[in-house]
């Protein structure tokens, strides 16, 4: 991709949670099994007055923090979510003069279930590398919808990253991409439709792994290596058993994929799970390291990524904006119903 990389990165995750158990005691259900099951203990739940815009807008302003770049110099921005607020306005557009971006440049909403923050990432290494742009901003954002009582409200959370890619002072090369795309109806919202639906256990054989391991499998061989030349490695993670059942079978052990599995504590972030999983290791990450990175979106897609941290990281100020460490730290946990208010699933009578 000719020096085409990331510049700069930035996150965010809501400060409240729930737990399984606290879901599980509300419809009868053992949510201490169902955790265990998942592998996840919390989940993230955005306040009432936090959406994908405003997850996204707290990204990239982190994003921002941390490098020099004028953002008068982007020329493209683009969001990735399944939950947008608006179903005709873009997010792109509050987000981008948030970050004081001029109006000269492009954006647009994307959606692919939870790959379309990294297609977003895609599309803004074609425009930096083809030089139509000098720089460009990718956003994997949600705040993910599971119906009551549904399987999926166990793991359904929010969160978001932000990725500022271009061609000078890269701290990351994103060196190859590589993706795998079929018709798999696994997963589904039908316009107008609050919740979505799912294929239940057919949402992980053909959906999940075929994809994931076909995307990772093409990535290797278009770059001719083994698991064992990387670092790093996160894969999509709608629960803790996925991630670490497709690592295993690809040849990745549990150090690499350590640090970017976060969805024990935050849970499913949907299009911010991958985003979020990859600032995860570049807060931790040195000149040299290689990551390996697989995204998947239900209908059904996979986008792969190997990505090398450059010197330049010796030099980035990540210490400018809250690692997700600290964004994650001292959470407040919160019980069914005020969840279920702050989620819009109870509401009061009239409005």
């Amino acid at each position: 991709m000719n020096g085409v990389g990331i510049v700069s990165y930035g996150a965010y995750v809501p400060h409240f949670r729930i737990t399984p158990d606290e879901i599980g005691k509300v419809w009868g259900v053992d949510g201490k099994a169902m955790g265990k099951g998942l592998m996840i203990t919390s989940k993230s739940v955005p306040a009432p007055d936090e959406d994908t815009t405003t997850i996204a807008v707290e990204a990239a302003r982190n994003m921002m923090k941390r490098c020099e770049v004028d953002p008068e110099e982007i020329g493209a921005l683009y969001v990735g979510s399944e939950s947008h607020p608006y179903a005709v306005k873009p997010t792109g557009t509050i987000v981008a003069e948030a970050i004081e971006a001029a109006p000269d440049l492009t954006v647009a909403d994307f959606e692919f279930a939870c790959k379309a923050g990294t297609a977003a990432i895609q599309t803004c290494m074609g425009l930096v590398g083809a030089d139509m742009v000098k720089y460009a901003v990718a956003i994997g954002a949600d705040t993910s919808q599971g119906a009551p009582g549904d399987a999926l409200e166990y793991s359904a959370s929010a969160g978001g990253a932000a990725f500022l890619i271009g061609r000078e002072k890269v701290i990351a090369s994103i060196d190859k991409t590589y993706s795998f795309t079929t018709d798999t109806p696994d997963f589904w919202r039908r316009e107008g439709k609050v919740f979505p639906r799912h294929g239940g256990r057919f949402t992980g054989e053909p959906a999940y792994f075929k994809h994931v391991i076909s995307g990772a499998k093409g990535l290797l061989e278009m770059t001719n290596t083994t698991p064992e030349d990387f670092t790093h490695a996160v894969f999509h993670q709608p629960n803790g058993k996925f991630p670490t059942r497709v690592a295993k079978q690809l040849g990745f052990v549990a150090d690499q994929i350590r640090k970017g599995l976060l969805v024990s504590t935050i849970g499913n972030t949907y299009s911010g799970a991958v985003p979020l999983g990859l600032a995860g290791i570049l807060d931790e990450a040195n000149p040299g390291d290689r990551i390996f990175v697989v995204a998947y979106g239900s209908g059904a897609g996979s986008d792969a990524f190997d990505i090398k941290v450059t010197d330049e990281m010796a030099r980035y100020r990540r210490d400018l904006a809250p690692t997700l460490t600290q964004i994650t730290s001292n959470p407040k946990y919160l019980d069914y119903a005020t969840y279920a208010k702050y989620k819009g699933k109870i509401v009061k009578r009239g409005d």
